[in-house]
């Protein structure tokens, strides 16, 4: 089992490594460094790419309301001090209903 699926079955225990590996495929590049596995959650401005990129474009949200999933998904992270990239967007499409864009 790897990392990636172990943080996001703390969430989901559902979760299955092909939909994980998926989603790893969607980041590409920015898996490729440390700092590209984590998402900075006070970085307003990595926030705002999150929500104009992912939620907009692949989850159909609209601002306010990725915003507002944003922030819930942020909450339920609020242990971790680094929050993996993966699990956010695992959980930001789990939220939306759109996990099957991974399946």
């Amino acid at each position: 089992m790897s990392h990636a699926l172990e943080s996001i079955q703390r969430f989901d225990a559902d979760a299955k490594q092909s939909t994980v590996d998926n989603v790893v495929k969607h980041l590409g590049i920015a898996m490729q460094s440390a700092d590209g596995q984590t998402v900075a959650a006070s970085d307003q401005k990595e926030l705002d790419q999150i929500r104009d990129g992912f939620c907009s474009k692949h989850l159909g949200l609209a601002p306010d309301a990725a915003e507002k999933m944003i922030g819930e998904v942020l909450e339920m992270l609020k242990h971790d001090s680094a929050k993996s990239r993966v699990t956010v967007y695992y959980l930001l499409a789990k939220k939306a209903g759109k996990l099957d864009i991974f399946a």
